[in-house]
């Protein structure tokens, strides 16, 4: 890394330091040449900005110019005294007053003599960041992310596609869900994103807190495929799990990206069956729709399902994910966990499309015809008496009509259902066969 202090230490340019000699550990990352009285609009993090005061023509002229170096986040100033009779006064303790490193030029150095050796030490101390980091590249992405971000002189993170930070050298300042999502939308943000290299299904992110230059720009892609080789290498670790555990299945509609999306999204996962669309695999956690939400746009995939199963007997919570994901794919949400759901509505979803279809046939059928028929809606009523319990007045409320006229109804539904709806069993098959209707439907 070039710092203030590295362009001291550059044969033959003789800077002299006037001001901020605390903060001469300061990284430079270009060098920006400019006589504006206020060049803030052109200027960019971490700039070398050489000047020979041409700006300066009456007291009061420093405070916007090194106002502008401050809010740009300018490196330093160096500054030729040539023609305006010595660095003056006023610049030197804007300079101090605003924090920026003050560097005298010789007045019988020229600029292009400076621009080479700046623009030279820049070059050496990228190729050798990039040596440096290559020389680090069987280490761990935590050792990766650290030799980085010592290199850029700027925090570094690995971003998960789903939103989660695999690896970081601190806080991240921005929730790791929102830098993944402008992404995907191609937004700019605070920080700046680079695509880890590799062929997975859910993407690795690499993020730098804050602008880069063009050397630092090319460090950070080669960061991404050394991260991106050190990925492809790490082997999934075998799970050690509780006898007692979830299972999530997960769909992902239209390509073959459920494995790596589930092993994304359960670090501590053991994988137990994966058919290209659809994978099952047994946890300690418990995935989220904000996680799902999240990858879901950086997929092929159309859309995301996911099924959980409460924790139990693997065999049991394996066939509860199942039952569960169903349940998602036909209500079109991206999460079910099966403990919230009716156990009905488990049992209905586990069915074969034909077999729900034929189901309901057989014992609503004879109903459906005659409310074909005649014109009626005897189905509806039915259901809502059943919504309701059983009860005749609330289900004759519910439907806004006179008691005695719901008994006769439900009487006539009886008989063409060949069940006595006021008893619990039948009443049970109407209305599993009316929810498997539904779901058929």
């Amino acid at each position: 890394m070039t710092t203030v202090k590295t362009l001291l230490g550059l044969p033959g340019l003789r800077l002299r330091p006037l001001a901020g000699a605390d903060l001469l550990d300061r990284p430079v990352t270009r060098i920006y040449v400019t006589e504006l009285p206020d060049p803030g609009r052109y200027l960019s993090a971490g700039e070398l900005v050489l000047s020979g005061l041409l700006w300066w023509r009456r007291p009061g002229d420093a405070e916007p110019f090194v106002a502008a170096l401050a809010r740009a986040g300018a490196a330093a100033l160096a500054a030729s005294g040539a023609d305006s009779g010595g660095i003056p006064g006023e610049v030197v303790e804007a300079c101090e007053r605003h924090r920026i490193p003050l560097l005298e030029v010789p007045t019988d150095l020229s600029f292009s003599v400076i621009t080479e050796q700046v623009v030279l030490a820049l070059a050496a101390a990228s190729e050798s960041a990039r040596k440096r980091l290559q020389a680090a590249a069987d280490a761990p992405v935590e050792t990766l992310l650290e030799s980085a971000s010592a290199e850029l002189g700027l925090p570094c993170w690995v971003l998960s596609g789903l939103g989660r930070v695999v690896a970081g050298t601190s806080a991240l300042p921005t929730p790791a869900p929102d830098v993944v999502r402008r992404y995907a939308a191609k937004e700019s943000g605070s920080l700046t994103v680079v695509p880890v290299e590799g062929r997975h299904a859910v993407p690795w992110l690499i993020a730098v807190g804050g602008p880069l230059s063009t050397a630092q720009a090319e460090l950070a892609e080669e960061l991404a495929g050394l991260v991106g080789v050190t990925r492809a290498r790490v082997a999934a670790p075998e799970a050690e799990l509780p006898g007692e555990a979830r299972v999530v299945a997960l769909r992902t509609e239209g390509s073959d990206e459920s494995r790596d999306v589930l092993r994304e999204l359960l670090p501590d996962g053991l994988l137990l069956e994966s058919t290209g669309d659809t994978s099952f695999a047994a946890t300690t956690l418990r995935p989220s729709p904000a996680e799902l939400s999240t990858v879901e746009s950086l997929l092929r995939a159309k859309r995301i399902y996911c099924g959980v199963s409460d924790p139990g007997p693997r065999d049991e919570a394996w066939e509860s994910a199942r039952y569960a994901l169903e349940v998602a794919a036909r209500r079109r949400v991206p999460l079910v966990v099966a403990g919230e759901v009716d156990v009905h509505q488990l049992l209905v979803s586990g069915a074969p499309d034909g077999l729900r279809a034929a189901l309901s046939r057989r014992v609503l059928g004879p109903l459906l015809a005659y409310d074909a028929e005649q014109h009626t809606d005897l189905v509806h009523t039915v259901r809502v008496f059943l919504e309701c319990s059983g009860s005749p007045t609330r289900a004759a409320k519910a439907l806004h009509v006179h008691v005695n006229t719901l008994r006769y109804r439900i009487g006539r539904a009886g008989e063409l259902l060949g069940a006595d709806l006021t008893e619990f069993t039948d009443q049970l098959d109407v209305y599993l066969a009316l929810r498997a209707g539904d779901q058929a439907g």
